[in-house]
């Protein structure tokens, strides 16, 4: 057999191999995806979260050959890249806000592409040149932290089936966080629950709120708190108000994500784009706060949800939970779910970081519609 033919049949019986070795999985269209048993090339497009996520479940930063910039922007400032110095190392120009290079694209050479599932047209071009998509969704869930966290969990169980005793592990974390904060919520009286305001986004054109249709109603949920907002019907990062909206609401907390570079000295130094929040409670009171930074922005329910729930409820009812100590438990937590040692100062800065990691935020809510 000459040289080219053996050449010609190696490259059959790979085909040939990697056709076998494939699964038929249902992604969150309720399409069907025929996926690798063991993807070793994932690009991650516009579903933001889903990157850091699939890092460190994986465990290996090599088996993400793409992310995009926003995600980048936020391993960079929070844990992800001090766990996995690797994942600074991936490949993020081939997407740029939405706009996304098949070219660019295709040199990555992926084997699966995860992309926001409600993008239609991001998926036909994708699956149009020859490359498998699987679309995950952040809104399927109707915005439920704890479904939208099993959610994401169980897609990462199927197109990483080498991980599912992983997956087990996390949604077991999740269990237990929620019981211990609805035990302690329980004994605090109706009267003594508090108004939050999430501020999503702030700068010189809008202000907006998480109203009924975000994430910020199920964390206020899960914490046994009113949405302050909560009556407004916008969904996701539509929900643009005025000051006056906030006079009228006057909430007991302001939570401040990290979709804006807005730090709660900023509120309390009246240096929030001429803003006013000095007739607020919240503000009087001392009572704005900003979420922590894990391995993504904790705001949407991924990698860092267990934790994110805890230090929210120590951080609205602080006596209820007096003894919890959030530098262990984000110890605990990174060790047992995903195998990584933190120091105390690493655990520490998860709920201390500064506003750096707002950059492209603006990118990371709008792209999760």
């Amino acid at each position: 057999m000459s040289p080219k033919v053996r050449s010609f049949a190696g490259i059959l019986l790979a085909l040939a191999a990697a056709l076998a070795s494939a699964r038929t999985v249902t992604d969150d269209n309720g399409d069907k995806v025929e996926v690798p048993d063991r993807p070793q090339r994932v690009v991650v497009a516009n579903i933001l979260p889903l990157a850091p996520y699939a890092v460190a479940f994986t465990g290996d930063p090599a088996r993400i050959a793409g992310m995009h910039p926003a995600s980048m922007s936020a391993a960079k400032a929070g844990l992800l890249g001090k766990l996995y110095p690797q994942a600074l190392q991936i490949p993020t120009r081939f997407i740029q806000g939405a706009n996304l290079s098949i070219e660019s694209l295709m040199a990555l050479n992926p084997d699966l592409v995860l992309i926001n599932a409600p993008d239609k047209r991001m998926l036909e071009r994708v699956r149009s040149a020859g490359l498998t998509a699987f679309g995950i969704s952040p809104v399927k869930w109707n915005y439920d932290v704890e479904e939208t966290f099993d959610g994401w969990t169980r897609s990462l169980e199927k197109i990483f089936p080498d991980q599912k005793s992983r997956g087990e592990v996390l949604r077991g974390e999740m269990k237990r966080a929620k019981a211990l904060v609805e035990k302690r919520i329980s004994a605090i009286p109706q009267a003594e629950r508090k108004r939050v305001l999430f501020i999503v986004r702030a700068d010189s054109r809008e202000l907006v709120v998480s109203g009924k249709r975000f994430f910020g109603e199920s964390w206020c949920a899960l914490t046994g708190s009113e949405n302050a907002a909560g009556g407004i019907e916008a969904e996701n990062a539509n929900a643009a108000v005025s000051m006056e909206s906030v006079y009228a609401w006057n909430p007991d907390a302001v939570i401040l994500t990290n979709f804006t570079p807005l730090m709660p000295e900023d509120i309390f130094e009246n240096r929030d784009q001429g803003r006013d929040w000095s007739h607020v409670k919240a503000v009087r009171e001392k009572a704005v706060y900003k979420m922590p930074l894990g391995l993504y922005r904790t705001f949407t329910p991924s990698a860092d949800a267990p934790v994110t729930l805890l230090w929210l409820a120590k951080t609205l009812y602080p006596k209820a939970f007096e003894d919890l100590n959030l530098v262990e438990e984000a110890k605990r937590y990174y060790q047992t779910g995903f195998g990584a040692t933190l120091s105390d100062d690493e655990a520490r800065a998860v709920f201390t970081h500064d506003a750096g990691s707002a950059e492209n935020a603006s990118v990371s809510v709008r792209s999760s519609r």
